[in-house]
């Protein structure tokens, strides 16, 4: 035979029952709960790159393509300038 015992509950037992209580009581409903969506497929990820590495590597190549861009253009530009100079300042049509 067990031994009852009746006592005085603290507010810290009291407050941990009444959070056990609506949590067992909030737990079905979630779980109860039936969604109709399927489940997604795992896409293949384009060819970008996936190592940082890799991403950095791709920045660099831009940078130094534009700049190897605009050093052909301003090349070009001052050899334009230099030829009218040379001219006498006459445009070529």
């Amino acid at each position: 035979m067990s031994i009852l015992t009746s006592g005085v509950i603290s507010r810290r037992k009291a407050l941990s029952l009444l959070g056990l209580a609506t949590l067992s009581l909030t737990v079905p409903a979630t779980v109860l709960t039936v969604s109709d969506a399927e489940a997604q497929t795992q896409q293949p990820t384009p060819a970008a790159p996936t190592t940082g590495t890799e991403r950095r590597q791709e920045r660099r190549t831009g940078r130094v393509k534009r700049r190897t861009r605009r050093r052909t253009a301003r090349r070009k530009g001052r050899a334009e300038r230099g030829e009218l100079r040379r001219d006498g300042g006459e445009e070529k049509k």
